[in-house]
């Protein structure tokens, strides 16, 4: 059954921004943005090579997802420090770096490790205020499940984007997030949807203009944000916005791998 349309221009503007918000976890490519790379750019770089995800399968190349006419962040693959990157920079911009996978259930011990780097945080960003949710730097992972479960509005806002995008709500997304204000392990809902929870690992600005490597337990974590074990792998992606604070961020992602707990190099 599809979502009743909402009634007023009002209802219409709180559901298409609440739907945009949502759209993170959604696999749709969008376009590229004008004057930059296009997907075949990023997918066929050192940078997109270099990613490894042990006993899974990629179900496409890595796309820019685009949300509508709102301007994109641009993506570019690099080198920094004589190493594959990822250059992400955002003026008043908001997109997202996605991979699609086949759905597996993770690896035993399965171990996320990224490495990022900025400049600048952005000291209004909040990421528990839907007007000021903006982050210099994301890494999305997006999982499987039993969507009997959901609330009304979740199925409401899963049935809106996929009339949009010709994808349904991503069960649950899982981001871990370089925050300004909240301390590491802080785990915040996203305002319009419960299937999107934010996850700090990094706090302030200790570490600006240098390169922070992470390795993360995905189950542990999913379990700390979901409260549950997770389901299938369906994605991961990388997001730097700037478009509700209207202002620039920028960061540097290295490659991401996913392995089994024997095989990652401590």
């Amino acid at each position: 059954m599809q979502p009743a349309p909402p009634r007023s221009p009002a209802d219409r503007r709180h559901w298409l921004l609440a739907v945009g918000a949502a759209l993170a976890g959604c696999a749709t490519p969008g376009d590229p943005p004008p004057g930059g790379p296009g997907d075949d750019a990023i997918d066929g770089s050192a940078w997109a090579k270099a990613c490894r995800f042990d006993g899974l399968t990629a179900a496409g190349p890595w796309h820019h997802r685009r949300y509508g006419n709102r301007r994109p962040t641009d993506y570019r693959a690099t080198m920094f420090d004589g190493h594959p990157a990822l250059h992400a920079r955002s003026d008043a911009g908001n997109s997202l770096l996605r991979l699609a996978l086949k759905p597996t259930e993770l690896p035993p011990g399965a171990r996320l490790r990224f490495a990022w780097r900025a400049d600048a945080l952005m000291e209004q960003a909040d990421m528990k205020d839907p007007q000021a949710d903006d982050a210099v730097a994301r890494v999305l992972l997006s999982f499987d499940g039993d969507r009997q479960s959901w609330s009304r509005r979740d199925h409401m806002l899963s049935e809106l984007a996929h009339l949009m995008t010709g994808e349904p709500l991503p069960y649950a997304t899982l981001m871990y997030v370089w925050d300004n204000r909240y301390p590491v392990g802080t785990v915040v809902e996203n305002p319009h949807t419960r299937r999107i929870r934010k996850l700090v690992v990094q706090q302030g600005p200790q570490q600006l203009g240098r390169w922070v490597e992470h390795e993360r337990d995905v189950r542990a974590d999913y379990l700390a944000a979901f409260g549950q074990p997770p389901g299938p792998l369906t994605a991961v992606g990388l997001m730097t916005d700037a478009n509700n604070l209207a202002t620039r961020a920028e960061a540097w992602y290295g490659p991401l791998t996913l392995r089994e707990l024997s095989l990652t190099t401590r």
